[in-house]
C-alpha cells in the first residue's frame, strides 16, 4: 500500500519540477452543487494534467542500467506527454504508444518533448499491449499510466497541496480512468486527514469501477463510449484498485450530457479551459447537488483539448442547457412561407444559426415542405416559449 511517507518523498522529488497549481473559488459551481466549491487547476500544470508528477517520480527511480535501456509507456495522451517531458527532463529516450484516433494536439506535444510515437490500436488498452510487447522485445522500461506504487505516490502530491491550500477541506472529487489519481488522494489523505471524503467519478459508458468495486476485483468495463478520452481506461489497475477497495472509495458515474455542461460551466464561468475528463467531478457536482459536504475541492485533471472536440463539445453543451433548439417544421410550399418561419422566430427573440429546406421526404404531402432549424436561444424557458409562439402561429412541429 502507498504511505504518506511515500507521498512525502514524492513531493520532495518533484520539488521544481512539477508545478503547485493554484485552487480557485467558483461561486457559479457553488451555487449549482449547493456547497462552497473549489477547483484544483490541474489543467495549468506543466504538460497540461496531473500525469508529469506520477511519471517523473516513477522514471527517476529507475537504475542507470534502465535508464540506459530506455522507456515506453502507453497513453491517450496526457500521459504520453507527462512521460515525454519527464523523459527529457531526465535524459532518457521515451517511445509513446497512442490509439491511432489520439488527440492531434496531444499527439503533437508528445513528439515535441522528444518522444517517439506510435499510433496502434483503438484504446489506451490495446496499446498497452503493444507497449508491453516492446518493453519485453528491446529491454525498455514500461511506464504504465497507473498501475505501480511510484505512480500513485506521485499523484498523491496533489492532495498534500490540497490540504496546505484549503485546510478546512471536506470532500474531495475526483476523475478516475485507471484510478491512479484517485488512488493518490485516497491513500495520502487516509493518514494526513482521514476526516475527508474522496468521491471518485467515471465516465457512464466508461465505468469500469463500480462493478470492479461490487465484484471485489478489477473487472473490464463493458463498453468504452465517452467524449472524456483521458478517463477512457477499461480495466482499472490492481494497484489502485487495492487502494480504492481498501478505503471503500464510493465512485460515481456521469453522462456524457453532464460532461459537457459542466465543461462548458467552467469555461464559460471560472473562465478555465480543460478537456472533457478534466471536467468530470464538476460534473458530478452539477449532477447531484446537495450531496456533497463542502468546502468540496474538484480535481480538474487536465486541459490538453482538442479544438475540433471543443467546438463539438460546447455545441452539445450549449444545447443540453437550452441554449440551442433544433425544429423540424412542416409549412406551406408556397413563396414567402419561409420567410414568414423565419421573421416569427426572431419575433420570438430566437437567433437563426442553420437553415435545412428538404421537399422529397416520403411522409410530406404534396404541397408541403418541412423545414429543419437550428436556433440559439437564452436556456430552457426561452426555447419553451420560441415552440410556444410558433405552435399559437399554426406551425406543425414535428419530431
Amino acid at each position: 500500500m502507498i504511505t504518506l511517507a511515500d507521498v512525502r518523498r514524492a513531493a520532495a522529488l518533484l520539488d521544481g519540477v512539477a508545478e503547485r497549481t493554484p485552487v480557485e473559488s467558483s461561486r457559479a459551481v457553488s451555487e449549482l452543487a449547493g456547497a462552497q466549491v473549489l477547483l484544483k487547476c490541474e489543467n495549468l500544470q506543466r504538460a497540461g494534467s496531473f500525469k508529469i508528477r506520477g511519471a517523473y517520480v516513477r522514471m527517476s527511480g529507475l537504475t542507470d542500467d534502465e535508464r540506459a535501456r530506455g522507456v515506453v509507456a502507453a497513453s491517450a495522451g496526457n500521459h504520453a506527454q507527462g512521460v515525454a517531458l519527464a523523459a527529457r527532463l531526465l535524459g532518457l529516450d521515451a517511445v509513446v504508444f497512442m490509439p491511432t484516433d489520439a488527440a492531434l494536439p496531444k499527439l503533437a506535444a508528445t513528439r515535441e518533448y522528444g518522444a517517439r510515437v506510435e499510433l496502434v490500436g483503438t484504446s489506451v488498452d490495446e496499446a498497452l499491449v503493444h507497449a508491453r510487447e516492446y518493453a519485453q522485445r528491446t529491454g525498455a522500461v514500461l511506464i504504465h499510466p497507473f498501475d505501480h506504487p511510484d505512480v500513485v505516490a506521485g499523484q498523491g502530491t496533489i492532495a498534500l497541496e490540497i490540504v496546505e491550500q484549503v485546510p478546512d477541506v471536506a470532500t474531495v472529487v475526483v476523475p478516475v480512468g485507471g484510478g491512479g489519481l484517485a488512488a493518490g488522494v485516497v491513500a495520502t489523505l487516509a493518514e494526513l486527514r482521514p476526516d475527508v471524503r474522496v468521491v471518485g467519478v467515471q465516465a457512464q459508458h466508461a465505468a469500469a469501477y463500480p462493478a470492479s468495486l461490487a465484484l471485489g476485483r478489477p473487472t473490464p468495463a463493458p463498453e468504452l463510449r465517452t467524449m472524456a478520452d483521458g478517463i477512457a481506461v477499461g480495466l482499472p489497475g490492481q494497484v489502485p484498485f487495492d487502494v480504492l477497495a481498501h478505503a471503500g472509495t464510493e465512485v460515481r458515474t456521469v453522462s456524457e450530457e453532464d460532461i459537457s455542461r459542466a465543461l462548458l460551466l467552467v469555461a464559460e464561468r471560472a473562465k478555465l479551459l480543460v478537456e472533457p475528463s478534466g471536467a468530470a467531478a464538476v460534473a458530478a457536482l452539477m449532477a447531484a447537488p446537495g450531496e456533497f459536504e463542502g468546502p468540496v475541492v474538484a480535481i480538474l485533471s487536465g486541459g490538453n483539448m482538442d479544438p475540433q472536440v471543443l467546438l463539438r463539445v460546447v455545441r452539445h453543451g450549449l444545447a443540453s442547457a437550452g441554449r440551442f433548439l433544433w425544429l423540424h417544421v412542416r409549412i406551406a410550399d408556397r413563396p414567402g412561407a419561409l420567410a414568414d418561419l423565419l421573421h416569427d422566430l426572431a419575433t420570438a427573440g430566437a437567433n437563426v444559426m442553420h437553415v435545412s429546406h428538404v421537399r422529397t421526404q416520403v411522409e410530406l404531402a404534396v404541397d408541403e415542405v418541412a423545414i429543419e432549424v437550428q436556433v440559439e436561444t437564452k436556456g430552457p424557458e426561452h426555447c419553451a416559449a420560441v415552440m410556444h409562439a410558433l405552435r399559437t402561429a399554426g406551425y406543425r412541429l414535428t419530431d
